[in-house]
Protein backbone atom coordinates (compact mmCIF):
# COMPACT_ATOMS: atom_id res chain seq x y z
CA UNK A 1 0.00 0.00 0.00
CA UNK A 2 1.28 3.43 -0.97
CA UNK A 3 0.87 6.49 1.21
CA UNK A 4 1.72 10.14 0.82
CA UNK A 5 3.18 10.11 4.30
CA UNK A 6 6.05 8.15 5.76
CA UNK A 7 9.50 7.29 4.45
CA UNK A 8 10.15 6.59 0.77
CA UNK A 9 12.47 3.95 -0.64
CA UNK A 10 14.92 6.64 -1.70
CA UNK A 11 15.08 8.06 1.82
CA UNK A 12 15.67 4.59 3.25
CA UNK A 13 18.49 4.06 0.75
CA UNK A 14 20.16 7.31 1.74
CA UNK A 15 19.99 6.36 5.40
CA UNK A 16 21.40 2.92 4.59
CA UNK A 17 24.25 4.37 2.51
CA UNK A 18 25.20 6.98 5.11
CA UNK A 19 25.15 4.54 8.02
CA UNK A 20 27.12 2.02 5.94
CA UNK A 21 29.78 4.65 5.24
CA UNK A 22 29.97 5.37 8.99
CA UNK A 23 30.23 1.66 9.75
CA UNK A 24 33.05 1.17 7.27
CA UNK A 25 34.85 4.23 8.55
CA UNK A 26 35.33 2.24 11.73
CA UNK A 27 35.93 -1.16 10.12
CA UNK A 28 38.29 0.06 7.39
CA UNK A 29 40.08 3.14 8.67
CA UNK A 30 40.14 2.56 12.44
CA UNK A 31 40.27 -1.23 12.68
CA UNK A 32 42.28 -2.19 9.61
CA UNK A 33 44.67 0.75 9.39
CA UNK A 34 44.84 2.74 12.64
CA UNK A 35 44.54 -0.24 15.00
CA UNK A 36 46.28 -2.54 12.50
CA UNK A 37 43.77 -5.28 13.24
CA UNK A 38 44.96 -7.54 10.41
CA UNK A 39 48.67 -6.79 10.69
CA UNK A 40 48.90 -5.25 7.21
CA UNK A 41 48.77 -1.52 7.99
CA UNK A 42 51.71 0.70 7.02
CA UNK A 43 51.06 2.56 10.28
CA UNK A 44 52.03 -0.50 12.30
CA UNK A 45 51.57 0.03 16.05
CA UNK A 46 51.80 3.84 15.88
CA UNK A 47 48.61 4.29 17.91
CA UNK A 48 49.15 1.53 20.46
CA UNK A 49 49.09 4.07 23.29
CA UNK A 50 45.66 5.38 22.27
CA UNK A 51 44.11 1.96 21.68
CA UNK A 52 41.38 2.38 24.31
CA UNK A 53 40.07 5.70 22.99
CA UNK A 54 40.20 4.60 19.37
CA UNK A 55 38.47 1.34 20.15
CA UNK A 56 35.67 3.19 21.96
CA UNK A 57 35.20 5.49 18.96
CA UNK A 58 35.20 2.46 16.68
CA UNK A 59 32.41 0.83 18.69
CA UNK A 60 30.28 3.95 18.35
CA UNK A 61 30.77 4.04 14.58
CA UNK A 62 30.04 0.34 14.23
CA UNK A 63 26.88 0.57 16.35
CA UNK A 64 25.56 3.38 14.15
CA UNK A 65 26.50 1.41 11.05
CA UNK A 66 24.64 -1.74 12.06
CA UNK A 67 21.43 -0.03 10.94
CA UNK A 68 22.45 -0.26 7.30
CA UNK A 69 22.29 -4.00 6.58
CA UNK A 70 18.67 -4.58 7.68
CA UNK A 71 17.68 -1.58 5.55
CA UNK A 72 19.42 -3.04 2.50
CA UNK A 73 17.69 -6.38 3.11
CA UNK A 74 14.31 -4.67 3.40
CA UNK A 75 14.94 -2.69 0.21
CA UNK A 76 16.06 -5.85 -1.60
CA UNK A 77 12.74 -7.53 -0.81
CA UNK A 78 10.79 -4.47 -1.92
CA UNK A 79 12.93 -4.26 -5.05
CA UNK A 80 12.17 -7.90 -5.82
CA UNK A 81 8.44 -7.18 -5.88
CA UNK A 82 8.74 -3.94 -7.82
CA UNK A 83 11.38 -4.76 -10.43
CA UNK A 84 10.25 -5.43 -13.97
CA UNK A 85 12.96 -8.03 -14.51
CA UNK A 86 14.28 -10.10 -11.59
CA UNK A 87 16.92 -11.69 -13.83
CA UNK A 88 18.44 -8.30 -14.65
CA UNK A 89 18.23 -7.33 -11.01
CA UNK A 90 20.23 -10.44 -10.10
CA UNK A 91 22.75 -9.78 -12.87
CA UNK A 92 23.35 -6.24 -11.58
CA UNK A 93 23.95 -7.55 -8.07
CA UNK A 94 26.31 -10.21 -9.44
CA UNK A 95 28.26 -7.67 -11.49
CA UNK A 96 28.75 -5.31 -8.57
CA UNK A 97 29.59 -8.23 -6.26
CA UNK A 98 32.53 -9.08 -8.52
CA UNK A 99 33.46 -5.42 -9.00
CA UNK A 100 33.44 -4.76 -5.27
CA UNK A 101 35.44 -7.75 -4.07
CA UNK A 102 38.96 -6.34 -4.47
CA UNK A 103 38.07 -2.93 -2.93
CA UNK A 104 36.29 -4.82 -0.10
CA UNK A 105 39.30 -7.02 0.65
CA UNK A 106 41.76 -4.13 0.42
CA UNK A 107 39.73 -1.87 2.67
CA UNK A 108 38.91 -4.44 5.36
CA UNK A 109 41.91 -6.77 5.18
CA UNK A 110 44.66 -4.84 3.40
CA UNK A 111 45.04 -7.55 0.76
CA UNK A 112 43.71 -7.80 -2.80
CA UNK A 113 42.01 -11.15 -2.23
CA UNK A 114 40.91 -12.82 0.99
CA UNK A 115 38.78 -15.97 0.81
CA UNK A 116 37.58 -15.76 4.43
CA UNK A 117 34.92 -13.09 3.72
CA UNK A 118 33.11 -11.96 0.56
CA UNK A 119 31.36 -8.62 0.22
CA UNK A 120 27.72 -7.96 1.02
CA UNK A 121 26.63 -7.86 -2.63
CA UNK A 122 27.14 -11.64 -2.69
CA UNK A 123 24.84 -11.95 0.33
CA UNK A 124 22.18 -9.81 -1.33
CA UNK A 125 22.49 -11.76 -4.57
CA UNK A 126 22.06 -15.12 -2.84
CA UNK A 127 19.20 -13.68 -0.82
CA UNK A 128 17.49 -12.47 -4.00
CA UNK A 129 17.89 -15.84 -5.70
CA UNK A 130 16.54 -17.54 -2.58
CA UNK A 131 13.33 -15.52 -2.36
CA UNK A 132 12.93 -15.71 -6.14
CA UNK A 133 12.92 -19.50 -5.83
CA UNK A 134 10.58 -19.37 -2.82
CA UNK A 135 8.17 -17.11 -4.71
CA UNK A 136 8.06 -19.61 -7.55
CA UNK A 137 7.10 -22.41 -5.16
CA UNK A 138 3.95 -20.91 -3.68
CA UNK A 139 1.95 -23.85 -4.98
CA UNK A 140 4.47 -26.28 -3.55
CA UNK A 141 5.38 -24.68 -0.27
CA UNK A 142 7.18 -27.80 0.92
CA UNK A 143 9.96 -26.89 -1.55
CA UNK A 144 10.49 -23.43 -0.04
CA UNK A 145 12.39 -24.71 2.99
CA UNK A 146 14.94 -26.74 0.96
CA UNK A 147 15.45 -23.69 -1.27
CA UNK A 148 16.01 -21.51 1.76
CA UNK A 149 18.49 -24.00 3.22
CA UNK A 150 20.41 -24.11 -0.07
CA UNK A 151 20.66 -20.30 0.04
CA UNK A 152 21.94 -20.42 3.61
CA UNK A 153 24.43 -23.12 2.67
CA UNK A 154 25.73 -21.10 -0.29
CA UNK A 155 26.24 -18.01 1.88
CA UNK A 156 28.03 -20.09 4.52
CA UNK A 157 30.33 -21.89 2.08
CA UNK A 158 31.21 -18.67 0.23
CA UNK A 159 31.82 -16.81 3.51
CA UNK A 160 29.64 -13.90 2.45
CA UNK A 161 29.22 -10.90 4.73
CA UNK A 162 26.54 -11.77 7.34
CA UNK A 163 26.39 -15.26 5.73
CA UNK A 164 23.49 -17.40 7.07
CA UNK A 165 22.03 -14.60 9.16
CA UNK A 166 21.77 -12.39 6.09
CA UNK A 167 19.83 -14.97 4.09
CA UNK A 168 17.58 -15.73 7.06
CA UNK A 169 16.77 -12.04 7.50
CA UNK A 170 15.97 -11.57 3.81
CA UNK A 171 13.72 -14.63 3.76
CA UNK A 172 12.00 -13.52 6.97
CA UNK A 173 11.27 -10.05 5.55
CA UNK A 174 9.99 -11.66 2.34
CA UNK A 175 7.61 -14.03 4.14
CA UNK A 176 6.14 -11.28 6.35
CA UNK A 177 6.06 -8.50 3.78
CA UNK A 178 2.28 -8.13 3.99
CA UNK A 179 2.31 -7.86 7.80
CA UNK A 180 4.37 -4.74 8.42
CA UNK A 181 4.04 -4.62 12.21
CA UNK A 182 4.92 -8.31 12.64
CA UNK A 183 7.71 -7.91 10.09
CA UNK A 184 9.17 -4.94 11.96
CA UNK A 185 8.95 -6.42 15.44
CA UNK A 186 10.16 -9.83 14.29
CA UNK A 187 13.01 -8.33 12.28
CA UNK A 188 14.13 -6.31 15.30
CA UNK A 189 14.08 -9.40 17.50
CA UNK A 190 16.00 -11.39 14.89
CA UNK A 191 18.65 -8.67 14.69
CA UNK A 192 19.19 -8.77 18.44
CA UNK A 193 21.05 -12.02 17.81
CA UNK A 194 23.51 -10.26 15.47
CA UNK A 195 23.83 -6.69 16.78
CA UNK A 196 21.49 -4.85 19.14
CA UNK A 197 21.72 -1.46 17.43
CA UNK A 198 20.44 -2.95 14.15
CA UNK A 199 16.94 -3.02 15.65
CA UNK A 200 16.56 0.71 14.99
CA UNK A 201 16.38 -0.03 11.27
CA UNK A 202 12.91 -1.45 11.80
CA UNK A 203 11.66 1.74 13.41
CA UNK A 204 12.32 3.20 9.95
CA UNK A 205 11.02 0.38 7.75
CA UNK A 206 7.73 0.34 9.66
CA UNK A 207 7.02 3.80 8.25
CA UNK A 208 7.92 2.90 4.68
CA UNK A 209 5.21 4.43 2.49
CA UNK A 210 5.61 2.13 -0.51
CA UNK A 211 6.88 4.90 -2.76
CA UNK A 212 10.15 4.71 -4.65
CA UNK A 213 11.05 8.38 -4.30
CA UNK A 214 13.64 10.23 -6.37
CA UNK A 215 16.87 8.30 -6.67
CA UNK A 216 19.83 7.57 -8.89
CA UNK A 217 19.96 3.78 -9.18
CA UNK A 218 23.53 3.64 -10.44
CA UNK A 219 24.82 5.97 -7.75
CA UNK A 220 23.66 3.60 -5.02
CA UNK A 221 25.16 0.60 -6.82
CA UNK A 222 28.50 2.32 -7.42
CA UNK A 223 28.82 3.90 -3.99
CA UNK A 224 29.70 0.61 -2.29
CA UNK A 225 32.91 -0.24 -4.22
CA UNK A 226 33.82 3.44 -4.62
CA UNK A 227 33.78 4.31 -0.92
CA UNK A 228 35.65 1.12 -0.01
CA UNK A 229 38.38 1.94 -2.52
CA UNK A 230 38.54 5.50 -1.17
CA UNK A 231 38.90 4.25 2.41
CA UNK A 232 41.71 1.94 1.33
CA UNK A 233 43.58 4.75 -0.41
CA UNK A 234 43.18 6.99 2.64
CA UNK A 235 44.36 4.31 5.06
CA UNK A 236 47.18 2.88 2.97
CA UNK A 237 48.59 6.05 1.41
CA UNK A 238 47.21 9.27 2.88
CA UNK A 239 47.34 8.54 6.63
CA UNK A 240 50.98 7.34 6.61
CA UNK A 241 52.00 10.63 4.95
CA UNK A 242 49.96 12.83 7.28
CA UNK A 243 50.81 10.99 10.48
Amino acid sequence: MKSRFGISGSELKWIAVITMAIDHLGACILENFVLNGNGNSPLGSTFAGQWGVIHALDRILRCVGRVSFPLFCFLLVEGFFHTRDVKRYAMRLGFFALLSEIPFDLALRGKAFVWSCQNVYFTLLIGLLTIWFMEGQKERRWLQLPGFLVGCGAAYLLHTDYDVFGIALIAFLYLLREQRLVQSVGGALLCLWEEWSAIFAFALTYFYNGRRGRQSKWFFYCFYPAHLLLYYLIGAYLLPVIL
